[in-house]
């Protein structure tokens, strides 16, 4: 909960701005860009490696001061990613 965005105790309403007060993810759509040669793929390329082309996206955001988001690499080596509520990377 120590961040910027956080930190000015402020909810704008606004995903682009809200998302960074806190831990987010988002379920559905994906974005080209955000798969490695995505952008210049097709749309039979993307299905080839299951990319997630459903009509939603959407973004959701949860937090507090004890949170804890613990990753695991493919070869089983946990990550921690937040801390205490914060970005711990």
């Amino acid at each position: 909960h120590d961040s910027p965005i956080s930190n000015m105790d402020i909810l704008f309403f606004n995903t682009l701005f809200d998302e960074n007060a806190s831990c987010h993810m988002a379920l559905g759509r994906a974005y080209p860009m955000n798969v490695k040669g995505g952008v210049g793929m097709t749309k039979e390329e993307l299905a080839k490696i299951d990319y997630n082309n459903s009509l939603n996206h959407e973004d959701f955001m949860f937090g507090s001061s004890d949170m804890e988001v613990v990753g695991t690499k493919y070869n089983g080596e946990k990550v921690v990613v937040f801390k205490n509520g914060n970005f711990a990377i």
